[in-house]
């Protein structure tokens, strides 16, 4: 494939070297000049002039250059995820047989295509991002993971495959379920994971328990275009979430399901992470040996989230995170370690290749270290790319470069291409290349015209400054490389990282990783404690940095971005990084253009009305004497559920939430007993009607207006807004009001007044939602859903019905359209008289 890309080979195996009128025909071009009479003849207009008659010649070059070095082999990886993302984002994914036709097209044609030419590359680049289209819809067949549908309180029994300890004592385990009882579900997962918050004795990987739980799907996006944990639950094949109902209780399974040599392999290596983590803590409590911990198990849960916090705004989290630092240090140290203590020995150091003997030690310890990481998608990349550097170095190759960051990147994408969505693989990658390209930059440089230095104090002094502008370089490379997925995904910007990072990276370096290293090493000796010791010692300095920093700021919060600026920014910055002749610069001069776009282009007009995916959280932003305070989110409750209310927070720049008016009159009647048959009266039924009435009426456009049960607001100019949170008001509300929002399913599916009616059941297809309001005489709402058009394996179960054993063809609102007029039906019955026909 490599000589494939660079033209080096056909596909009949028959070497064509490139030669300079072969290598791209297309762009490749004699000079031209301008004719004589219209020939500048002014200094700079002619210097100009003639650097535009030698552009269509200097292209061809740079372009020569560029594959002759090899250097179209690192967008192997970029067009397989581009294929990845293609069909991720596809309202419906093509049929295989489709794909299998575009593949033998893209196929004909690099066979009967020219080496080097124009047609041979654009052919291979289709055939990969083909190639990436198919692989993901393999991974997607193979994952096959089943959603739980809504959710259930029922007793379940199980097998421990994972487990965790929480901050304040918890553990969360993820359990493969053998059997559901009172009530069996009839669309089990397979496997889910469950909070257990009551005292107990933790049971072991392996185990089988049992205890009542209650269970729910994984959330879905917080609003449309967010983050959707659905989508990575079903790639990590983990169906639920939930909690235990009290202390779940070990028990005796009397017939195990049999498992394979892969799985026994697995329990094996997640028990020794458990035990290697429970002997971290019981040397390092609190906070200093979750973070040490995190470190070398990755198991991240135990630390507190004020500790949490504080890596996160300080800009250290990255620190958390088994990554290309972490790998590196390990397998460093190893490898100059080993290295050193051979060269003690003039008898084997003579005979026998050290350096390659230490490399491959230091390729067992990081293999050794990636298998008890827990097999996070940043430490399968650094361990790829630390495999691949020493394998090199035992061929006698160069260690680090691009080209193994390609090959990392392109083994991660063949395995798991759903990985090209998260934000740990884009930031992982991103980082990598920026530092690679960076410091590939600063190696090429012009030498220094100072002098070098001789005496001791000024070597130190060199040494000194010197790893000042490297840790400098590095965590300002690391950080702008990785800017735009921190603000596309969490839409957050840490102000003070580079302070942070060139306080902490020298304590890691130095202190942290190489103790926590031989402590690793010293463990099967109980010799471990000292050096635990010093790497706690090391880390707690690292914490009370990052508390210091984040009382500095909380960062900067950054609104949602147009679809298109994530896509240039990154394919500027891929330019950049993966081109190596003056053609990168095009990527600099698309980086300019996007950020001059951004900053000019007119603010978005923000929707209307925010819709949590249950229904139980509405916001607006407020007019009136708040509409002056910015920032400030009007919702309906006056503590907002942290998961989501953290979530809209940077995503739409909210810094304050404008809590309700709480009301003590007027009260709503109590709920009727329809199960039993028994309906209000007429009476009851009028004072529903006039106190939701009455609560209309004190509605107001800067806060919602609450009572038990019920709020309403004014929004954008004159829509009456009422959230319940009882089904048997719903046919009244939409009697008085223009939209009716119920966090409760309602088997009515729209109001017979005209109003607009949305209700848990709308949501549970629909997902989050947002509005946005012509004319309250116009009666016009464009409205943007979570989930539209046919369901795709992780939104599946939102249409599924365990009534009927069916699931829906398409995610439905009610909003068919983009936007939709309403008018009242004229001489139908009563919304209420409806509801309660049904």
């Amino acid at each position: 494939m490599v000589d494939l890309l660079e033209g080096k080979l056909d596909l009949n195996g028959e070497a064509s070297p490139p030669a300079s009128g072969q290598v791209w025909p297309a762009l490749s071009h004699t000079r031209r000049t301008l004719p004589p009479s219209i020939r500048p003849t002014g200094g700079t207009l002619a210097r100009a002039a003639d650097q535009i008659s030698r552009l269509p010649g200097a292209t061809a070059k740079a372009v020569s250059r560029e594959i002759e070095q090899g250097h179209l082999f690192f967008f192997v990886p970029v067009c397989l995820g581009l294929g990845a993302v293609i069909w991720f984002n596809l309202p419906v994914p093509p049929a295989e047989w489709a794909l299998m036709a575009l593949s033998a097209i893209a196929l004909v044609t690099v066979v009967t295509s020219m080496a080097g030419t124009m047609r041979r590359f654009v052919s291979v680049a289709g055939l990969l991002v083909l190639a990436g289209m198919a692989l993901t819809a393999t991974e997607i067949r193979r994952a096959s993971t089943t959603i739980l549908d809504t959710p259930v309180l029922t007793k379940v029994t199980g097998l421990v495959e994972r487990r965790e300890a929480g901050a304040s004592g918890e553990w969360r385990y993820v359990i493969r379920l053998l059997q559901t009882e009172a009530p069996i579900l009839r669309r089990p997962p397979e496997r889910v994971s469950l909070l257990a918050r009551s005292r107990h004795q933790p049971l072991k990987i392996g185990d089988a328990l049992t205890g009542r739980a209650r269970l729910s799907p994984p959330s879905g996006p917080a609003l449309p275009g967010m983050n959707d944990f659905a989508f990575q639950s079903y790639f990590a094949g983990i169906g639920a979430v939930g909690f235990f109902m009290g202390a779940p209780q070990s028990v005796t399974v009397a017939s195990l399901p049999a498992g394979d040599y892969w799985v026994t392999l697995d329990q094996a290596l997640f028990s020794l992470r458990d035990r290697i983590s429970d002997r971290i803590h019981a040397v390092l409590p609190g906070d200093t040996g979750a973070f040490a911990a995190s470190i070398i198990t990755g198991e991240r849960r135990s630390m507190s989230k004020e500790a949490t916090d504080a890596l996160r705004l300080s800009g250290l989290a990255h620190i958390t995170a088994i990554s290309g630092l972490n790998m590196a240090l390990a397998a460093g140290i190893f490898f100059v370690g080993l290295r050193g203590l051979l060269c003690l020995l003039p008898v084997l150091a003579q005979r026998y290749p050290i350096k390659k003997v230490a490399a491959a030690g230091a390729l067992l310890a990081a293999t050794a270290y990636v298998l008890i990481s827990g097999y996070q998608v940043s430490a399968l990349r650094a361990y790829l790319m630390t495999a691949v550097m020493l394998v090199a170095v035992l061929i006698d190759r160069p260690a680090i470069s691009l080209r193994n960051l390609s090959v990392a990147a392109t083994l991660i994408l063949i395995a798991q291409p759903s990985a090209v969505m998260g934000p740990s693989f884009q930031m992982s990658f991103a980082a990598t290349a920026a530092l690679i390209a960076g410091y590939s930059g600063w190696r090429s440089r012009p030498r220094s015209i100072w002098p070098a230095p001789k005496s001791p104090t000024a070597k130190l002094a060199s040494f000194i400054v010197k790893f000042i502008g490297g840790t400098l370089a590095t965590s300002l490379i690391g950080g702008l490389s990785t800017a735009i997925f921190a603000v596309t995904h969490f839409h957050r910007l840490s102000t003070h990282g580079l302070e942070a990072n060139l306080a902490a990276m020298p304590l890691i370096s130095i202190v942290v990783m190489p103790a926590g290293f031989i402590a690793m090493l010293l463990m099967p000796f109980g010799l471990d404690a000292p050096f635990f010791w010093i790497m706690g010692l090391g880390l707690d300095l690292v914490l009370v940095m990052a508390h210091t920093v984040a009382g500095w700021g909380d960062g900067a919060l950054v609104a949602r971005q147009p679809a298109w600026f994530p896509i240039l920014i990154v394919t500027a910055l891929l330019l950049l990084t993966l081109l190596h002749t003056w053609l990168r610069h095009a990527g600099t001069l698309l980086l300019a253009i996007t950020l001059a776009a951004a900053a000019v282009r007119p603010p978005d007009t923000p929707a209307d009305l925010f819709i949590s995916e249950d229904g139980r959280l509405v916001g607006f932003w407020p007019r009136g004497k708040n509409e002056g305070e910015a920032g400030s989110l009007a919702t309906n409750r006056s503590r907002p559920p942290a998961f989501l209310f953290d979530q809209w927070q940077p995503a739409l720049a909210v810094k304050r939430n404008q809590p309700p008016i709480q009301l003590k009159s007027p009260v709503l009647p109590p709920p009727a007993d329809w199960k039993n048959g028994k309906s209000w009266d007429q009476q009851t039924s009028q004072q529903a009607r006039q106190t939701l009435t009455e609560l209309i009426g004190a509605a107001k456009s800067d806060a919602f207006t609450c009572i038990r049960g019920a709020c309403s607001a004014m929004v954008s100019g004159g829509w009456r807004v009422v959230t319940l949170d009882r089904a048997d008001l719903a046919g009244i509300a939409c009697d008085v009001a223009d939209i009716v929002i119920l966090a409760a399913r309602a088997r009515m599916r729209d109001c017979r007044s005209g109003a607009r009616f949305i209700s848990a059941t709308t949501l549970r297809s629909s997902g989050a939602m947002e509005l946005r309001f012509g004319e309250p005489g116009d009666k016009v709402i464009n409205a943007t859903a979570a989930f539209t058009g046919q369901p795709r394996p992780w939104t599946m179960h939102r249409l599924y019905d365990w009534r009927t054993n069916a699931t829906g063809r398409e995610h439905v609102t009610d909003f068919h359209a983009a936007s939709q007029t309403y008018e009242p039906n004229v001489g139908e019955p009563s919304s209420d008289q409806y509801l309660h026909s049904q």
